[in-house]
Order: C-alpha cells, then structure tokens, then sequence
C-alpha cells in the first residue's frame, strides 16, 4: 500500500482543527454561519501554518450540502469531490508555474461560465506574489467584481509583494507561526492516533526545530518515526536531525566564554570531520547561550554571565547572517566562534 505522509494524512478537515489560528477560523466561522462570505479572501503568513488547508476547507464549506454549523460535513458528495480534488469547480491554480497574463485571461474567461458541479467556483491562488504585474492587471477587474457563484481565495507567503490594489479588494487574513505548547501538545496527538510514544524532551526539540511551522513539524516527526523503532528518545530524535550532543555544546559555550581559541578551532574541526551542518550548530549555540541569558536574567546559577551572554549573542547572532550566504561554512563558523571569544581582549 502506498504510504501517505503525515501532514497530509491528518490534514485539517474542518475550520475548528487549524492549529494556532483561531483568529482565522473563529471569523471564518462567523461568516459561513451568518452567509456573509466574501467574494475574495487573501490568506499571508509564513510557510505551513494552514493557509491552504484553510482554503480547501472553505471551499468545502461553501459547496457542503449538509453543513454542520458552518462547517463541511465531510460526507456529502461535493466534500469528497473537494477532497480528493477532482472537482471540476474548486480549481487550485501555482502562481510560480503559472504567472502569466496569458493564464489569468484563461482564468477570466473562465470565470463566466456556471459551475459544472457544485453550488460555487472557487479560485485558490497559491503564491500570488509570483503573477507579473501584467498578471495582476488581467486579474483585477475580475477580483473587483466576480459573478456571485465565484470566490477567490489568494494565499502568499510574501504579501508586501502583492501589489495594493489587489489587497484592497480582498479580505485579508494573516496566520501567524504556532506557538511552541501548540505544537508540542499537537505532535502529541499525533503520536497517540500513530499509537507511538515518545520522551517528552523528545517531542519539544521536534517543536523547537520546526520554528513555528506545523507542516515543518509534522514532517520532522513523519521522519522520525520512519528512522527509528519503538519509543522516540532524544538520542535518537537528535540523531535523526543531525543535532550535536548537549555535552559538546556545553564545551564550545564554555571555550568561547573562556577565550580560548584553540578548543574553537578543534571543536569546529570536529563538525567538519563528522559532517555536521555548521548553521544548524551556530542556531543550537545561539538558543544555548539565549537559555542562560534568560536563566541569568531570573537569578538562576547559570554557565555564562548576563554580560559574557549577552555578547556573546550579538556576535553570534552577526556570524548567523554571514553563515547563510558563506561559501565557506567551516571558516565563516570559525570566524564567527573566534570573533564571539573576543581573543583580542584576552
């Protein structure tokens, strides 16, 4: 049987299952149970927190012919059709590979014709900041005023680059990163329907790493799962990620603290020597030393000083921004350790 990943097998159905938007669906919600559906909608946040789950679903909702509440019933025949995306009316349209005017004419022309199969059309545009601006230009009078069976919902990670017009003309919605609690107590969930289990600090570094995307964090456990049997524990879950060894962080925190150049160079030697990603290392580095600011700052007993901590960021925190365009990673991760040392005041 072929195997379905996990953020698409336990995709969000109904409004109410977003995770870490319920500002979103809450007005969504709203409106599909008063019947004041916009015309067009423009979803902006980052990458993986629900903005075309969100579309799908209220494709669904507008087309259910048995809604729940404002919300698909998931049964009924135009919800399966959505589901499955074969629906002829519930079109969803890559702005990155289809940018053209001479696409967005098509779409217009289509536009006039009535759904084929459900109650309305829906348009969803993914990554719209991608359309030309000869692009925009064919779409606007259609996004203006479309015939009453059509709705447009446009989703970008990037909406500054959308121009205002259309903004103007749409409802905007912008999702926000999912807290960490969030996606902890959501992987948590997952793991019990997968009917795996896993050590607490386990499932948090998993949460941590996903940065506040949930399709980041479903995918890194999906990972996880695959690579490892039995019960999920740091080791292994650190492992998976190419994650370094609390101890050897520790010891690289503490040879920069206490100047001394030599254990810098050796320790960067070592992640060299075993391949491991030198940004990854800097990042772990970086939310190291923020934890002893902050445990510093709350009168914990802590490695560093509040001062050698908060020095010790902004290097950091500069050799970040160098680290991610270097051609050279092992030299720019040197550079940025000995820089962050402050051998010159030693």
């Amino acid at each position: 049987m072929e195997y379905t990943a996990l953020y698409r097998k336990y995709r969000p159905a109904r409004l109410s299952e977003l995770v870490g938007q319920h500002h979103v669906a809450e007005t969504l919600l709203r409106a599909l149970q008063q019947q004041k559906v916009a015309h067009a909608y423009i979803f902006c946040g980052p990458r993986g927190t629900g903005k075309t789950s969100a579309a799908l679903i209220m494709s669904r909702a507008v087309n259910c012919e048995n809604p729940q509440d404002g919300e698909p019933c998931g049964e009924c025949a135009a919800c399966r059709r959505i589901a499955k995306g074969t629906s002829m009316d519930v079109l969803e349209i890559d702005a990155a590979s289809n940018r053209g005017i001479n696409e967005m004419r098509d779409l217009r022309d289509g536009v006039k014709y009535l759904p084929a199969q459900e109650k309305r059309k829906v348009y969803i545009i993914d990554e719209v900041h991608m359309l030309t601006i000869e692009a925009f230009n064919a779409l606007l009078k259609t996004l203006e005023e479309p015939p009453e069976y059509v709705m447009f919902i446009l989703a970008t990670t990037e909406p500054h680059k959308v121009p205002v017009t259309i903004l103007s003309r749409c409802q905007r919605f912008d999702f926000h990163r999912v807290g960490q609690e969030q996606l902890f107590d959501h992987l948590q969930y997952l793991l019990a329907l997968e009917g795996r289990e896993a050590d607490e600090q386990a499932v948090r570094l998993i949460a941590r790493r996903a940065e506040g995307g949930l399709r980041d964090a479903v995918s890194l456990l999906d990972q996880c799962l695959v690579a490892t049997e039995g019960r999920l524990t740091m080791p292994a879950i650190a492992n998976v990620l190419g994650i370094v060894d609390e101890r050897f962080m520790l010891a690289m925190a503490e040879a920069v603290a206490c100047h001394d150049g030599l254990r810098i160079v050796k320790g960067v030697e070592l992640l060299a020597a075993e391949g491991r990603d030198m940004r990854l290392f800097l990042q772990q580095l970086l939310e190291f030393v923020r934890e002893q600011l902050l445990a510093g700052l709350s009168g914990q007993k802590t490695v560093l000083t509040r001062e050698r901590a908060l020095q010790m960021l902004r290097d950091l925190v500069d050799g970040d921004q160098r680290l991610r365009f270097s051609l050279t990673p092992r030299l720019t991760l040197e550079l940025a350790l000995l820089q962050a040392a402050r051998l010159e005041e030693k």
